[in-house]
């Protein structure tokens, strides 16, 4: 049965410790908790809050007017049978609310890969669809068949299969929208103790090996881990830089014009010869690294604004190290955003779901 309380403080539910009451708050540990809160609120035209590992989350610091439904779903059905998608993969089943580093560990474990360099990363399962959750050359785009959610608009359940999902870069149908809730997440993964190729530069030094080699499963894992730990992007509660939401902006993707731009500011700013990373991407246009960008517009490791501060670590996260708020964070947030457009004329886009404030 649903456990319902009232005035629930989100920062406890949150890993950068932020954020406001819940004026309701649903720990949801079965699918019918799950569905009978979200029916419930909407029949009372109440606003609703899905929340699995807060990890992706920036609360207002006045909390949230309405139904937070707390997803502590569990649930993880490894099929026998081989996918039908594709030969030599097996359908893998789960539930939204199961931990994502807990179920990337027991793939690598049986041997599935496709998930190995998605290791570390803090959350649930449900919210790995939304954002297209991806990290060191791997997408869950990548691997993911099916998505199994409520249609609050609809008021039934539904499933999406791939191309209904609109996978694109840190985003998919499910982002930007409260229509749907997931409730189950299906995987195809391959059947074999290789990691895909890497992909990743800097994963592929680590292993000591060329882009596009495969190495061993718990290999691939274990340089992922390490290299997110250097970065304080692996959850430790002795460790400051870790209460953060990870990267917080997204790398920007520029259009020929855009690009054009930034050769040009940076050759004024850094000097003729200075170059910055920049990868293809669909359409003709340009990645390149918000850190980069971030750290050559003058804001260090460490930049401090009150009681938050970009991370010691790694500069594409926000910490919460002295017991902030909200709104300290934003006040870092856009300074950090304005000081980038100013130096670069690159808009930096947040990576976290917002709630109740804007950038």
């Amino acid at each position: 049965m649903a456990v319902l309380c009232e005035q629930v403080n989100l920062a406890g539910y949150t890993t950068l410790r932020l954020g406001g009451p819940a004026r309701r708050f649903v720990e949801a540990a079965t699918e019918e908790d799950l569905l009978s809160a979200v029916r419930r609120a909407d029949k009372d035209g109440e606003p609703v809050l899905v929340l699995g590992g807060g990890s992706n989350l920036v609360v207002a610091d006045d909390g949230f007017p309405g139904t937070v439904v707390h997803v502590a779903t569990r649930g993880i059905e490894f099929r026998a049978r081989l996918d039908p998608y594709r030969d030599g993969h097996v359908s893998v089943r789960v539930q939204a609310g199961e931990e994502w580093e807990s179920f990337v560990a027991r793939c690598v474990a049986k041997g599935l890969s496709g998930i190995e360099c998605l290791s570390g990363i803090p959350g649930r399962v449900g919210a790995s669809p939304i954002q297209n959750v991806g990290a060191y050359g791997q997408d869950v785009s990548e691997t993911i068949t099916e998505v199994r959610a409520y249609d609050r608009a609809r008021g039934e359940i539904v499933t999406l299969d791939h191309a209904a999902c609109a996978f694109t870069y840190r985003h998919s149908v499910f982002k930007g929208s409260d229509r749907y809730v997931v409730l189950e997440v299906t995987f195809s993964l391959e059947e074999t103790e290789e990691s895909r190729p890497i992909r990743y530069a800097e994963l592929a030094r680590t292993l000591g090996v060329e882009v596009g080699a495969r190495v061993p499963l718990t290999a691939a894992r274990e340089a992922v881990l390490e290299l997110r730990g250097r970065k304080g992007m692996v959850l430790d509660q002795s460790d400051p830089d870790t209460r953060s939401a990870g990267s917080f902006f997204t790398n920007p993707i520029l259009e020929p014009a855009e690009l054009a731009e930034l050769e040009r500011r940076v050759a004024e700013r850094l000097g003729p010869d200075a170059t910055f990373p920049r990868y293809p991407d669909e359409g003709g246009r340009t990645k390149t690294s918000a850190a980069w960008l971030i750290e050559h517009a003058g804001f260090a490791k460490g930049h401090q604004c009150g009681p938050v501060r970009i991370s010691t670590k790694h500069t594409l996260a926000l910490t919460n190290p002295d017991g902030g708020c909200t709104s300290d964070l934003l006040t870092l947030a856009r300074e950090v955003r304005d000081g980038v457009r100013e130096a670069f004329a690159v808009e930096l886009v947040n990576e976290p779901v917002f709630v109740g404030v804007r950038l």
